[in-house]
């Protein structure tokens, strides 16, 4: 699996629950600006229309060699590719116990492009404040191993 983007502000502002990998439906130029690199997925949500999945705010910007024919839309909504029964499951989930769906990360899998899509639960303001406590914490000891490591023994 070969991470293409990551929205790194999930994991921040909610619980991650479940994780669901999906197929995502691309135009040409779309999967070539992927493999160029030109993919942001930190404004991304999932949200369910007639039965289907589909993700808005997935931002590729064309390439400027693409095609003259072709009329890019950066911000167009992309429908996601699951099995009835997994869509069956998430629209329950996210009527009866106000569960959100998250873009996780896009990643290659045997050549296609796949989105880990989330089933999430909003964090609260204090549960935040704790997320971001032990991450200073995290880096702080990392610093204090780092330098004690360092440091020659007297």
């Amino acid at each position: 699996m070969t991470l293409i983007a990551e929205n790194r502000r999930a994991r921040f502002d909610y619980h991650i629950e479940e994780r669901f990998e999906a197929g995502i439906v691309l135009e040409g130029w779309e999967v070539k600006a992927i493999r160029a690199g030109q993919v942001q997925l930190t404004d991304g949500y999932v949200v369910i229309r007639d039965g289907e999945l589909s993700l808005i705010g997935l931002r590729i910007n064309a390439l400027r060699t693409a095609s003259t024919h072709v009329k890019p839309e950066a911000d167009r909504t992309k429908k996601l590719l699951m099995h009835k029964a997994e869509i069956r499951r998430l629209i329950g989930k996210v009527e009866q116990r106000g569960f959100t769906l998250v873009p996780l990360n896009l990643h290659y899998k045997n050549g296609r492009v796949k989105v880990d899509v989330a089933l999430a639960k909003g964090k609260a303001q204090h549960d935040k404040r704790e997320t971001e406590k032990k991450r200073d914490w995290e880096r702080e000891r990392g610093r204090l191993m780092r330098h004690k490591v360092s440091s020659p023994k007297g």
